[in-house]
């Protein structure tokens, strides 16, 4: 089977959603071998593409021979050049970042806006037409197996987890990213130039030993290869196992996650001592605190933090994960104060951005109701902890004191006639997803205090 006839089986297993009928490609081609094979296979199959070149004026007249050639590419495969020219270097400067991750930065930025502004047809828009998938414009880059190897290597001295084992993804959904020839070796590359007679442009800094990259391909990895020959052979047969160990990762990680987290609108709750006894606490930790924007050099605060006093803190760019009494509390930094409060049972002063909340269990006695707005008597045997103290949101109801029917929250303060601001100040206090107290306007009428109540739970708001 030759390399054409291996890419299009590979494409169909590995990318069986996408179909020249249905996807528009943009090739990213730099004029080395990779590319130039990448663009020749792609246009044999059938597909409709366009090419890009960036130009990252870093190697002064070479530079400008890699972008005429591309030139002729387009015209040998009638197509248009998309054509960019950076200033990596003083990118790089104003960044404060290393020339190839400018580079980087750079080249998929400009990727994405070219396949975002595609202008896509209506027949073309349409979903499932004819037995067709719907219209898809992806980003396609020449990362080879050996690529695949050094990066692997890469992560592995860096530093990394199981997903950094699994080296570069074939596919990035998100980014509009997929790489058909991670399967293929770079000798197979050349020998498909060399047979087909393509011709491409040599990157002389691929000599060069001083970009990470390059140490591996040209230093390291020759001499592994004198002790252990097979060695390429074993890192790729390496990420096949890495990329199964990976899915049953992420399952128990999303698994154990699931069983911890509460989120209560845009806060996430996490019991304290539940969080303590996960295991493995420093991984679970991890993964648990990634998305929201914190470093794994914070992942040992953040488990010091459990044992911490109460409001005490640690800050990513978006968001905080505070410790509030049993409860560790993730909330977007945007939010000043808390907008949800667990309170345990036996918690008797609590405080929130309206005011507080004295709490007591007592003996029900008449003559200790008070008629007041700032009180509330409720017959504490049909109430469950923790509670929740929290802002009142759009879809909330609950039962008014002497009233059978549930009402709308909404409709009751509209009743009530507040003005915008006051709305925008009421609290409300639930027991298992049920309101029991609109505070300091009305209990729920579902936990009033009846002749059969033994026991009540007595709550005074103050100002």
């Amino acid at each position: 089977m030759d390399l054409v006839q291996k890419f299009q089986t590979h494409w169909q297993k590995q990318f069986g959603h996408l179909s020249s009928a249905n996807c528009q490609l943009l090739l990213a081609v730099s004029g080395g071998v990779d590319s130039v094979v990448l663009v020749d296979l792609v246009a044999r199959s059938g597909f409709s593409f366009e090419i890009a070149h960036c130009n990252f004026q870093l190697r002064g007249s070479e530079s400008e021979r890699d972008e005429q050639f591309v030139n002729s590419l387009g015209r040998k495969y009638g197509k248009d050049i998309l054509l960019k020219r950076f200033d990596t270097k003083e990118y790089a400067s104003e960044k404060k970042i290393a020339i190839q991750e400018a580079a980087r930065d750079l080249r998929y930025a400009w990727f994405k806006e070219v396949v975002d502004s595609w202008e896509i047809t209506d027949d073309r828009r349409l979903s499932m037409v004819n037995g067709q998938w719907p219209m898809v414009n992806c980003i396609v880059t020449a990362h080879h197996a050996d690529d695949n190897i050094e990066t692997l290597l890469m992560h592995f001295f860096r530093g990394t987890g199981i997903l950094g084992m699994t080296g570069i993804q074939p596919e990035l959904i998100a980014r509009k990213l997929i790489r058909p020839l991670l399967r293929f070796r770079k000798s197979e590359l050349l020998e498909y130039a060399e047979s087909n007679g393509l011709d491409f442009a040599e990157d002389s800094s691929n000599a060069s030993d001083k970009y990470t990259r390059n140490f591996f391909r040209n230093q390291l990895l020759p001499q592994i290869k004198e002790v252990f020959p097979q060695v390429e052979e074993n890192l790729l047969h390496n990420i096949e196992r890495f990329d199964e160990v990976a899915v049953l990762y992420q399952q128990s990680v999303n698994m154990h996650i699931s069983k911890l987290v509460e989120q209560k609108g845009d806060e996430v709750f996490i019991p304290v001592l539940k969080w303590k006894k996960i295991n493995p606490l420093h991984t679970i930790t991890w993964e648990l605190i990634k998305p929201y924007g914190f470093h794994a050099a914070q992942t040992d605060e953040i488990i010091k933090l459990l044992d911490a006093e109460n409001g005490s803190y640690q800050a990513s760019a978006t968001h905080r994960i505070i410790k509030n009494r049993n409860w560790m509390i993730i909330s977007p930094n945007a939010g000043e104060v808390s907008q949800h409060i667990m309170i345990e049972a036996g918690e008797k002063n609590i405080v929130f951005s309206n005011g507080s909340l004295e709490l007591s269990a007592v003996r029900y006695e008449t003559s200790a109701l008070n008629d007041l707005a700032s009180e509330a008597f409720l017959t504490i045997d049909d109430i469950q902890f923790p509670l929740l103290l929290r802002k009142w949101k759009t879809g909330d109801y609950f039962y008014p004191l002497g009233m059978q029917k549930k009402k709308k929250l909404s409709k009751f303060l509209i009743d009530l006639k507040l003005s915008k601001t006051e709305k925008e100040k009421v609290w409300v206090l639930e027991s298992n997803k049920k309101i029991l107290w609109v505070i300091g306007y009305r209990i729920d009428n579902r936990f009033r205090i009846t002749d059969q109540t033994k026991n009540m739970l007595h709550i005074i708001y103050r100002k």
